[in-house]
């Protein structure tokens, strides 16, 4: 079977953190139809999780001469930042695609990648 990574790269932080357990719950809710969903389409959330918030995050570069630096916070380049994932575990790609279209009443984007077998 193949693999897939659904990405949330455009979650509000501060919009996240100011709602209330009824926004958070219609999140979830929205969350777990796209499990059934993927589910009635032969695929399977294997894995994923919600990330904590950027602003708690460490980004780690190469400095000079090869050195690491550490920083707090997230990369600063970064338009967006990745709120959550799913691993995914299905062979029917357009199934994924269109369970995966209900996320988007939840997440205002939603990224899918394959992943690459070892």
């Amino acid at each position: 079977m193949a693999r897939y990574v659904v990405m949330f790269p455009a979650d509000n932080e501060a919009e996240w953190e100011a709602g209330t357990d009824a926004d958070h719950q219609q999140v979830y809710d929205t969350d777990e139809e796209f499990g059934r969903l993927l589910e009635k389409r032969g695929g399977v959330i294997t894995g994923g999780r919600e990330l904590a918030s950027t602003s708690r995050a460490h980004t780690i570069r190469r400095g000079p001469n090869g050195t690491a630096l550490v920083t707090d916070g997230p990369y600063a380049e970064s338009a967006e930042q990745l709120s959550g994932f799913y691993l995914i575990t299905c062979d029917d790609e357009e199934g994924l695609l269109e369970a995966a279209q209900v996320l988007v009443r939840a997440h205002p984007a939603v990224e899918i990648r394959a992943v690459e077998e070892s």
